[in-house]
């Protein structure tokens, strides 16, 4: 069975301090005109944003014998060594998509290219935030769920984490129908819209949550490492 939601911008968490550090500024104060950039494009944001997600729990599950690999429902999804150290223990999982939908990258790419390119970044910078935090409540009922059958749950892993191949964006996409939540994969397996999430959450019993640990990521592109490496920096 697939869950599909949908969420208005009002219902997520947005740290406007994570935003102001991404932007540049640690301590939190948006110098002008970044102050009004970020109030013009929060306000935008709650028109052009599509926001929704879509997660299942798979029945028939299993680690490879190297334990590099998972096998869900006959698919084989390459997770590498490092995903699957804080996948283990895991008795089944969650599939999951999410997105912003595409008005917002739109929106960014207009600026950028047009005459604000700061107004453009700010965009750009605040429709990672909408996905994240939208994934993260997700996430949040997928774990309510999952604690009220006596099971836990680990943190999300997405394809292209620590030498999980992105490739196997198609093998995920897979497991959902067609232009599930909006959002399709291009051959490459980069996903439109822009800024959309998704990845695979470990169930089991003895799992463990753990925070991102940066240090064993080398993803230069990652928002959430961008923002702890200005964090150490400030």
């Amino acid at each position: 069975m697939i869950y599909e939601i949908a969420y208005s911008l009002d219902e997520l968490t947005l740290d406007l301090d994570y935003l102001s550090a991404i932007l540049g500024f640690p301590d939190g104060v948006l110098p002008e005109p970044f102050d009004e950039y970020v109030a013009e494009a929060l306000r935008e944001a709650e028109k052009i944003c599509e926001i929704r997600g879509a997660f299942f729990f798979s029945e028939k599950s299993g680690f490879a014998p190297d334990n590099s690999l998972i096998i869900i429902e006959g698919i084989e999804l390459k997770i590498g060594k490092t995903v699957a150290k804080e996948l283990r223990n895991s008795e089944n999982f969650a599939l999951f998509i999410c997105t912003a939908g595409p008005g917002i990258s739109k929106r960014s790419q207009e600026m950028l290219t047009g005459e604000n390119p700061a107004l453009g970044y700010v965009f750009d910078v605040l429709g990672s935030m909408i996905v994240e935090a939208a994934t993260d409540r997700m996430q949040n009922e997928i774990k309510r769920m999952v604690n009220s059958s006596g099971q836990v749950c680990t943190n999300r892993y997405s394809p292209g984490y620590c030498n999980w191949s992105v490739a196997d964006q198609h093998k995920l996409f897979s497991f959902f129908p067609e232009n599930c939540c909006g959002v399709r994969l291009t051959d490459s397996a980069l996903m439109y819209p822009i800024k959309s999430v998704s990845g695979i959450i470990g169930i089991g019993k003895d799992v463990k949550f753990r925070e991102y640990t940066c240090d064993l990521c080398s993803q230069t592109d990652c928002f959430h490492r961008n923002y702890q490496l200005k964090k150490q920096k400030g």
